[in-house]
């Protein structure tokens, strides 16, 4: 069970100081800064805390969830407090996902390098293991876990405690052969490789047994013919089939003699469905694959609503933080909300509220160091401009002297103002805002000004807060019905009648914002900073055929979610056709104070580019945008179907005149593989675990169906489960996996999901590796599914009719669908006691 971490662990002088503990103070606010004893475990996979060295320690978090480290320079928090810690001595440890930063403070610089360089060199460790060196740090991660004594070896009540600890609960009987046959030794405890033994025949597959006996001749191998026959015909690879299987058997055969003889054993047959190519993203989408010369109203654009705040709308904090994350994760529009700050500054929050302010000059500093280190496509800088005139004239020197070569200033190669640039525009950053129609008119018409002033607040009447629950209810139904995971949630009333007063009263009377009482809703634009914005200019909306007649290809409109939802119900062809024309962003409405979101879907089925998300709030929404944008090397560019860039288009998302190449989806749900508990903490608390398929797409596509539960056992449970569904806009369509554990008493429980678009499913038996609510790898918890795609063809409509009366397709209905309803091992679990509750 060696690893590359193991022996670091040993022989590197940073982890051996780091394993004996250092004391720093853990800094989560100005004013909160506690001492706190940090130690790495003997696995190098944890770091554990203790308010002192012989204090009671707990985990602090693992290896796997760290993204990367910070200088103490780096960090916003701590160079607020240089006054009290030289900022060398400081480091911050940035976590996936939506999980706040950790901010460390050590006694000395040599104590904060230590830890530093350290921490990065088992993020880089973990980073770089291959399949099967993860697979021994997983085993080696379990030992540790399950040997309670730290003695080395693991008795058979340590192994009855660790099979709880992987989610499931198995017969002692059982339980017991399987540790006696894999102590070879007889020592009555496992040690080394006998874990290893224990691990694997706890982990045996037998539905990838009984898929692999399908096509061997033998049983024992698959020869090169076999292996070309199973990817030809259950994995859908056609022609690349026989070019494929030689690389397969060289990638994942772990035999030598396998490889030389060009045969496949079942460990590399295993290995090859467990490994990316065997996954149900398909690898050719990952690049860059797609056409990035097209004007940009091509394209969707991954965009962020708001993107400066950490929480919700109206107390939130705002933070560059913010722009980071977005940015990392592929974000290609970001919106700054810029009003007059004091000291002739202008600021970043959410006007009229009690957000926290932050500088514009830092947002901009923050923008330019991390603009393309996730995507070299073009950024789009959303600016809303609430400043006087001489701060705007401050805003347009920020720009351009923090920006620098990166700001589009002027035209491309003098381009005639009739086409959009293409995404190809690379490392550069675009400005969407207000401009002059000329630089001597300074007199803006006030009644445009009125009505965009109009538009951006419709949905933001405070009269209407205390009747948020009421107003918002049909608003806040997911397109599948019964998940509440994205609904409007309302503020509790004490918080509403801040938020209300807040909202109604003047600039001036808040609190810390005198400074704004100067400021004019109807801004006009300063020549200097109407001349940064180059090809997106925003103008208000008024009506389709006033866009056709009156705006040009580089102006831009914004709708809130309740506008454009209202539009693609009642002239849902038209916005198809203005999308196709011009780009238009929508937002979510002003109602959302929670910083909830909207499902994306029904805006991009209407061909609308920038569907701006509250990227800081995890949910099914976040999840169908981030499955959508892993696509296409997550450029945050993605292209539209050609149906919605044609200006002359039919196509109606509400009202489908006929099918657009309508598909039908099989979809058999097989098995899981060592999913994670619900709750941690109780090592009693197993999991019963069922899935839930789920798809979007145009509404008469959207569609949910689910598994039953298998009862106590979230480490292998089988579901053998198969599902149709008739796709008629498949270009469109989204398909979303979701395990939870099941409870008769509440909602299910969320254990974690996969989502991804239609474009990108590989067909046949695949892999699905799950990612937390927060969108991190669950790794290794994953679901085995096989996929069937098929077109809709008249003479299968009768069979279509009979599959859609049964909630799962017999198994032999299909030649693929060859699993068994059940599973030999799953009568070797333990049949559940009667409980009242999930953990009575």
């Amino acid at each position: 069970m060696a690893s590359q971490i193991q022996d670091r662990l040993t022989t590197d002088q940073d982890l051996l100081l780091m394993q004996e503990g250092t004391m720093m103070r853990k800094v989560r606010t100005k004013t909160w800064k506690k001492p706190r004893y940090f130690k790495l475990q003997s696995d190098g996979m944890t770091v554990w805390h203790a308010r002192q060295a012989e204090g009671i320690a707990k985990p602090t978090f693992s290896i796997s969830d760290v993204e990367t480290i910070r200088k103490g320079h780096d960090s916003e928090l701590l160079r607020c407090l240089t006054e009290e810690f030289p900022l060398e001595q400081g480091f911050t440890i940035v976590f996936h996902g939506r999980r706040p930063n950790l901010d460390l403070v050590a006694n000395s610089v040599e104590e904060a390098q230590i830890w530093m360089r350290g921490l990065q060199l088992l993020v880089d460790l973990v980073t770089s293991l291959n399949y099967q060196e993860q697979l021994d740090q997983w085993v080696s991660e379990w030992f540790h876990r399950g040997d309670r004594n730290q003695d080395g070896r693991m008795s058979f009540e340590e192994a009855q405690r660790l099979l709880h600890l992987m989610n499931v609960e198995m017969d002692q009987e059982y339980a017991l052969n399987l540790f006696q046959e894999a102590n070879v030794s007889q020592s009555d405890t496992l040690e080394g490789e006998e874990f290893v033994q224990f691990y694997k025949a706890l982990t045996k597959r037998t539905e990838v047994e009984q898929l692999f006996e399908n096509f061997s001749s033998d049983g024992q191998k698959l020869t090169l013919l076999e292996f070309v026959d199973f990817l030809r015909e259950e994995q859908k690879e056609k022609d690349h089939a026989p070019d494929l299987a030689l690389e397969f058997i060289d990638l994942y055969e772990p035999s030598e003699s396998g490889r030389l003889l060009h045969v496949m054993s079942k460990d590399g047959f295993l290995r090859y469905l467990c490994s990316k190519d065997g996954n149900i993203f398909n690898p050719d989408c990952l690049p860059v694959y797609q056409d990035m010369t097209y004007p940009l109203n091509h394209y969707y654009i991954n965009s962020s609503h708001n993107t400066y705040l950490l929480r919700d709308q109206l107390c939130g904090q705002s933070s560059v933080e913010g722009y980071i994350r977005a940015l990392k994760r592929g974000c290609r529009c970001v919106e700054v909300d810029v009003w007059d700050g004091p000291g002739g500054e202008p600021i970043v929050y959410h006007g009229h509220t009690l957000t926290s302010r932050i500088l514009f000059k830092d947002v901009m500093a923050t923008i330019a160091q991390y603009a393309f280190q996730s995507s070299d496509y073009p950024l789009i800088l959303s600016l809303e401009n609430h400043c006087s005139w001489e701060q705007q004239q401050t805003l347009a020197q920020h720009l351009t002297d923090i920006l620098g070569e990166q700001l589009l200033n002027t035209t491309i190669d003098e381009l005639l103002m009739d086409k959009l640039p293409s995404p190809e525009l690379q490392r550069k950053i675009l400005v969407k805002g207000k401009k002059l129609r000329a630089i001597e008119d300074i007199e803006v018409d006030e009644e445009e000004e009125e009505e965009l002033e109009k538009d951006e607040d419709s949905d933001v009447d405070p009269g209407t807060y205390p009747e948020l629950d009421t107003q918002l209810q049909p608003e806040s139904q997911e397109l599948v019905s019964g998940n509440k995971d994205d609904e409007v949630v309302a503020c509790p009333m004490s918080c509403l009648l801040i938020c209300g007063h807040i909202l109604a009263q003047d600039p001036s009377t808040i609190p810390g914002s005198s400074f704004l009482s100067n400021q004019d809703s109807r801004t006009i634009s300063c020549p200097d900073l109407s001349a940064l914005v180059v090809y997106l200019r925003t103008v208000p909306f008024c009506s389709f055929i006033h866009s056709k007649e009156n705006y040009h290809i580089y102006d831009v409109s914004s709708f809130s979610e309740t506008k454009a939802r209202n539009l693609i119900r009642e002239e849902g062809n038209e916005f198809v056709q203005h999308n196709a024309r011009q780009l238009c962003r929508v937002y979510p409405s002003g109602l959302r104070t929670d910083s909830s979101n909207f499902h994306p879907q029904e805006f991009w089925n209407a061909g609308c580019h920038m569907v701006a998300m509250n990227m800081q709030t995890a949910g099914s929404a976040m999840d169908i945008c981030d499955g959508f944008f892993r696509q296409n090397g997550g450029s945050g560019y993605v292209l539209k179907p050609e149906f919605l860039c044609d200006i002359q288009s039919s196509f109606n998302p509400e009202r489908l005149i006929s099918p657009y190449k309508a598909k039908i989806l099989l979809v058999q749900v097989i098995s899981g593989q060592q999913l994670p508990k619900v709750d941690n903490i109780k090592e009693s608390s197993i999991v019963d675990p069922l899935v839930k398929v789920e798809l979007f797409g145009v509404p008469e596509d959207t569609r949910q169906q689910e598994t039953n539960y298998v009862e106590n056992n979230g480490f292998n449970p089988y579901w053998g489960q198969t599902f149709c569904f008739r796709v008629q806009v498949p270009e469109l369509a989204i398909l979303r996996f979701v395990v939870k554990d099941y409870s008769w008493t509440s909602r299910n429980n969320f254990i974690g999901q996969y989502t991804l678009p239609w474009t990108c499913v590989k067909q046949g038996y695949r892999h699905i590796s799950l990612l937390s609510r927060d969108g991190t790898s669950l790794h290794p918890a994953s679901i085995f599914v096989y996929i069937c795609m098929r077109e809709d063809l008249e003479k299968h409509r009768e069979e279509l009719e009979a599959e859609k009366s049964t909630e799962a397709l017999s198994p032999p209905t299909y030649k693929s669908l060859k699993i068994q309803s059940q599973r030999k091992d799953q009568s070797r679990i333990k049949a559940p006691r009667q409980r009242l509750g999930k953990d009575a």
